[in-house]
């Protein structure tokens, strides 16, 4: 069923907006846990890139077969970034969060770096067999 391929997209959506609804102090205690395995991370910044090239990924792989055309790539792109602009609105209301156009911006660089990554040949290859089977 087609409709379940949206699935991974949803969730990882939900885990996002969970993400965001953790107050700044919150946030705070677990930049150390980080920081020991993966020093050069000085914020949450990686944070915005990592979680929408995943999201990027999981929009590609609702899309199926249409997403192999460039048309679809830039929807994924598009869909990534206004939801980054509803996540930022939502971390208004947060306490201790604030709206970033920074961090925006690192959600559709991050969404862009997907769609790059996946058409390097030995990757698309990887990901049809994955993902179109």
């Amino acid at each position: 069923m087609k409709l379940l391929r949206w699935l991974p997209s949803i969730l990882w959506m939900a885990i996002i907006y969970y993400l965001s609804s953790r107050t700044g102090d919150e946030l705070n205690t677990v930049l150390p846990f980080f920081q020991k395995y993966l020093p050069f991370i000085q914020d949450f910044n990686w944070g915005h890139f990592v979680s929408y090239f995943i999201l990027a990924m999981t929009f590609d792989f609702a899309f199926g077969r249409k997403s192999l055309l460039w048309r679809y790539k830039l929807i994924i792109i598009l869909l990534c970034t206004l939801y980054g602009a509803t996540d930022e609105i939502h971390q208004y209301y947060v306490g201790g969060r604030m709206m970033d156009w920074l961090d925006l911006r690192n959600d559709g660089i991050g969404a862009t770096l997907w769609v790059l990554f996946i058409k390097i040949p030995y990757f698309q290859k990887l990901w049809k067999k994955l993902s179109l089977s």
